[in-house]
C-alpha cells in the first residue's frame, strides 16, 4: 500500500520544510515525493533537515505544473486545515487512510499538499477526488507543512499495518508498584557501584 503513495508538495518555498517532509516520509515508510515548481530546491538546507532521509530527496521527481505532477495518479487527495464550499468529499486523515488501505490499495495515489503560506488553492483542491483535513484546535488548526506530512503519514503507517498494530496495542503492559520501582533503582544503583 505504501508503496503506491506519493506525497505531492505544491510550490514549497522554504526548502526547509521539503527536508523536513521527507524525513516525516521516510519514518512512516514513504518514499515517493514529487515537488510542483519549489522555489528553493535542491538546497543544502532541504537535505540538512531530512536527517537521513537524502535518497528521498534524490529520488524526487521535480515539475513545473501541478497537471505534470499528477497526470500518472488514479486518485488525488487535497489537504486543508480550512474548510472549503466545494463538492469534494471531506475526509479526515485516519477515514482516508483506511479508505486507501481498503479501496484504493492497488491504485498510484497522490496525497497533495500547498504552499506554507496559503495551503493549496481553490483551484488545486478542486482537482482533487477527496479532501483531507487533520482536525486540529479550531482556534489555531495551522500546522508546519512538514508536522502535516507527518501526521498524514502516520495514518497511513497504522492503516497499513492494519492488525499488528492492534495486536499490539491490545497486549497489557506490566503494572509497577513504586516500591517495586525502588527497589529496582537500588539494586542498579548497587550494581553499578561494584561494576565500578
Amino acid at each position: 500500500m505504501l508503496d503506491s503513495i506519493n506525497i505531492v508538495l505544491s510550490h514549497t518555498s522554504h526548502p526547509g520544510n521539503i527536508g523536513a517532509a521527507a524525513r516525516a516520509m521516510k519514518t512512516m515508510g514513504l518514499f515517493q515525493l514529487t515537488l510542483v515548481k519549489p522555489k528553493n530546491f535542491p538546497s543544502m538546507e532541504a537535505t540538512v533537515r531530512a536527517s537521513k532521509a537524502d535518497d528521498v530527496l534524490k529520488n524526487a521527481t521535480v515539475v513545473d505544473t501541478l497537471d505534470e505532477g499528477l497526470k500518472q495518479f488514479s486518485l488525488v487527495v487535497g489537504t486543508s486545515s480550512r474548510s472549503r464550499h466545494l463538492d469534494v468529499p471531506l475526509l479526515t486523515a485516519r477515514e482516508l487512510a483506511e479508505k486507501i488501505r481498503d479501496e484504493y490499495q492497488n491504485e498510484k495515489v497522490a496525497i497533495l499538499f500547498g504552499t506554507e503560506n496559503s495551503g493549496l488553492t481553490n483551484e488545486e483542491l478542486s482537482r482533487c477526488h477527496y479532501h483531507v483535513y487533520i482536525p486540529a484546535n479550531p482556534d489555531y488548526c495551522s500546522l508546519n507543512l512538514a508536522s502535516a506530512v507527518q501526521l498524514i503519514s502516520y495514518e497511513l503507517r497504522v492503516a497499513h499495518l492494519g492488525s499488528s498494530v492492534k495486536d499490539i496495542e491490545k497486549e497489557p503492559a506490566p503494572i509497577v508498584t513504586g516500591e517495586q520501582m525502588e527497589g529496582f533503582y537500588q539494586h542498579l544503583e548497587q550494581t553499578l557501584i561494584q561494576v565500578g
